[in-house]
């Protein structure tokens, strides 16, 4: 049986007015911050481990294969997360998800003693079914309970709650790994405190509110749907894939999380030592913060019309792109496998340090940016939770299929200037398909107003027999 929602449950409009409205507990600005704290302690922990390259050993095999693992079964559970959020809630599907982090942290413990990869392979498999069913969840909260005319806003507050797990993560191995600029992985204490954030993430979302629960300041509810079945759901997630919208979203989402193990283990992991690689995510996933609000703020103010505010945060991403793939090439043409160079540090590198440190930064800013706006044109695609948890479900599991192959990618040792040519073609190719997306789909505000969405949820059978 699927989750009931309450609906009488809530706040009335009358209840909504005053200042402090939006801070409500039920506000959806205060539920998408808790989203964002949630992802604050598991995913951005994740990140900062990540970011270390290798996941902060000296031979990046086990995490390559780990985030294999990782990101085939994300591939499936990101796209059945959507239907999975549908018939459980957010209590049960994000608590299942966030506790696979802590297992993934420990499995690397564990690795730092025994050095057998067995274990942080299975903990990989695990944690991509617990973050695709985390990401559909996180897709859905933060796409559907913003006002229409607010996703691009609320989506910046997310992504900065988020990515300062990175920030606090990339302190973690900066600060207990400063001392040991020559060690080859990462000590003991640093994956403890990644577990201690990631445990805190996973009680912390038992605090996530039913969407039916959750009122904007004008009265409205976030989704109307009461209840949901497997059947429904597997009906509806498999008419995703003759989804022209989604066909046209593909591109994007397998580009989104490509670039990843290239800038982690190729730009982080070889160009740097340990304690800079720590300082580095510092910035890295500070960056996306800025990021973040520099597009937050155009998709939501630049234009009085939402289609040209998506086709300028577009053009903006890349131009952007375009130029940081481009310094990216120089950087790329100076090694290889053949010619690895000496490792960075930025107390004693001096000015040798300040390019790539740059580029490094770079890559982070315009991750945010670039995931930033697909949300974005995801959120503008329909309203209600419903609908917006499969399409979040949808663009997790093929980013994570993407992750996956490139993982495999780097594990097969293909050479880092094909792996960045690679990067740069993904992210260039989805941007005019992104822009025919908004041209055929996306209504401006006026429009919306004028013409409710067609992907409300319909009334049931159980709805018509409650009657």
């Amino acid at each position: 049986m699927g989750f009931q929602g309450d609906e009488e449950v809530g706040t009335t409009p009358s209840q909504v007015d005053g200042k402090s409205s939006m801070f409500r507990y039920n506000s959806p600005l205060v539920q998408v911050g808790l989203i964002g704290l949630v992802c604050f302690c598991c995913p951005g922990m994740f990140n900062a481990l990540s970011g270390m390259g290798g996941g902060g050993q000296v031979d990046p095999t086990a995490a390559n294969n780990a985030n294999t693992a990782l990101y085939t079964t994300f591939a499936v559970f990101g796209i059945l997360g959507g239907g999975i959020y549908n018939i459980l809630g957010p209590h049960l599907t994000l608590f299942s998800g966030c506790s696979t982090y802590v297992l993934y942290a420990g499995s690397f413990l564990y690795y730092n003693h025994y050095h057998h990869q067995l274990f942080a392979i299975i903990a990989g498999a695990f944690l991509g079914i617990g973050a695709g069913l985390l990401w559909a969840g996180q897709g859905a909260i933060m796409t559907s309970y913003p006002p229409a005319d607010r996703k691009g806003t609320y989506i910046s507050i997310f992504w900065s709650i988020f990515n300062m797990g990175g920030v606090i993560g990339g302190l973690i191995p900066f600060i207990l790994n400063y001392n040991r600029s020559e060690a080859a992985s990462v000590n003991d204490g640093t994956y403890i405190g990644f577990m201690v954030f990631m445990t805190i993430g996973t009680v912390l979302s038992l605090a996530i509110l039913h969407p039916s629960r959750v009122v904007r300041n004008d009265g409205s509810r976030c989704t109307n749907i009461k209840y949901s079945s497997i059947s429904v759901e597997a009906i509806e997630i498999l008419k995703l894939f003759l989804n022209w919208k989604m066909l046209l979203i593909f591109p994007a989402a397998w580009a989104s999380n490509f670039f990843y193990s290239y800038q982690f283990n190729n730009v982080n992991g070889v160009l740097f030592n340990l304690r800079t690689r720590g300082l580095n995510n510092v910035f890295y996933w500070g960056a996306q913060m800025f990021g973040s609000f520099m597009i937050g703020y155009v998709l939501d103010f630049s234009f009085k019309s939402r289609r040209m505010r998506g086709f300028v945060g577009i053009g903006i991403v890349g131009l952007l792109g375009t130029a940081i793939w481009g310094g990216g090439l120089a950087n790329q043409l100076g090694y290889s496998h053949k010619n690895l160079p000496e490792k960075l540090d930025f107390k004693d590198s001096g000015s040798k340090f300040a390019g790539p440190f740059v580029l490094y930064f770079s890559y982070g800013l315009l991750d945010a940016m670039f995931q930033s706006m697909v949300y974005w044109v995801i959120g503008a695609l329909a309203d209600d939770s419903e609908t917006l948890s499969r399409y979040a479900g949808f663009y997790k599991g093929v980013q994570s299929a993407g992750g996956a192959v490139a993982w495999q990618v780097d594990t097969h040792k293909v050479s880092f200037l094909s792996q960045l040519v690679l990067n740069w073609s993904l992210t260039t190719i989805s941007y005019p398909l992104l822009v025919l997306l908004i041209f055929l789909a996306v209504k401006d505000d006026t429009e919306a107003e004028e013409e409710p969405s067609k992907e409300v949820a319909l009334p049931t059978a159980d709805d018509k027999l409650s009657k």
